[in-house]
């Protein structure tokens, strides 16, 4: 790593020793934490889902700008500021840079961690679900930065699939044309996060996380700049009923649209009032989705250290 990167970054010890003998590192976003959840569940969730990598081998980098520093893995101070902090900034590519240089404090989106983790050279990255075409970007454009990132940054985002308040179709539709891999876990349908099942099938799946990581290895090995979507579908026993999500999303769509919410604010605004709707059992499930993922992450990321 170049001293013009390194000057930009803070590694916390632990994540710095794993990196450097080999160990197994899986990437965090902040975003869920200053944006996805209330407080105190979104502090109780990011510490729990730390805990549970760590229990499968491997090491949980958080990552988040704090005082113009990029971190590379949050400490509990860390995350008590960012989960109680109010009007953090939210950071995707185009953010990053801004906040940095004013000595700010942002949250990483899918795109902004997946540009850090691949700075600091973690190459898997669990999220609750990735960004994408939203419902209506026909008339404007309104597209996540996510998408054109999982092109370019040799990152492999474990997820329950893209957000289902987005137009899932022509997510997949985007991805294919970027070129970027889409695997379903288990599953020969993409996974609609809060719902096992889109209608859509999966392009590629796979049995096991070691089938995943012998695909990253060999996608590293040619040269491959793109990362890779693993769609890893909710638990059977916190996954919500599709026709009801569907009645319940577009009510939160109908509500966003009246109260004139727009560009980076819609995503929190729908997941909370979704909650709202659904009289808590959606944060659930997205609290199930998100563990799910980190264990599936920090399986891949073992298996892919192996094979280093």
């Amino acid at each position: 790593m170049n001293s013009k990167i390194t000057k930009y970054l803070d590694i916390t010890p632990e994540v710095a020793t794993a990196l450097a003998q080999g160990q197994a590192v899986v990437a965090l976003e902040s975003t869920i934490i200053a944006h996805g959840m209330p407080y105190p569940k979104n502090v109780e969730t990011a510490r729990e889902v730390e805990e549970i990598i760590r229990n499968q081998g491997a090491v949980p980098a958080t990552i988040a700008v704090l005082d113009g520093r990029i971190r590379i893995g949050l400490d509990d101070a860390d995350l008590e500021r960012l989960g109680q902090a109010k009007d953090i900034a939210k950071l995707s590519r185009r953010d990053l840079p801004m906040i940095v240089a004013r000595k700010g404090d942002g949250a990483t989106t899918v795109a902004a961690t997946m540009i850090c983790a691949a700075l600091a050279g973690i190459s898997i990255f669990a999220t609750g679900g990735i960004g994408g075409v939203h419902r209506g970007a026909e008339g404007d454009f309104d597209i996540s930065a996510d998408l054109d990132e999982l092109s370019k940054t040799p990152v492999a985002v474990v997820c329950a699939g893209a957000k289902s308040i987005l137009d899932l179709p022509k997510t997949l539709e985007y991805l294919e044309t970027r070129g970027v891999p889409v695997i379903g876990y288990k599953t020969e349908q993409f996974p609609a996060f809060y719902c096992r099942e889109s209608g859509l099938h999966a392009p590629l799946s796979a049995q096991d996380p070691a089938t995943i990581a012998s695909m990253l290895s060999v996608q590293r090995d040619l040269g491959y700049e793109s990362g890779a979507v693993i769609a890893n579908p909710i638990p059977e026993t916190h996954a919500m009923d599709a026709a009801e999500m569907d009645r319940v999303i577009s009510s939160a769509l109908l509500s966003a649209h009246k109260d004139g919410v727009v560009g980076k604010a819609i995503t929190p605004y729908l997941l909370s009032k979704i909650v709202e709707l659904t009289e808590g059992r959606s944060l659930e499930a997205n609290i199930a989705l998100v563990k799910n993922n980190a264990v599936l992450a920090a399986d891949i990321a073992v298996k892919l250290c192996a094979l280093r």
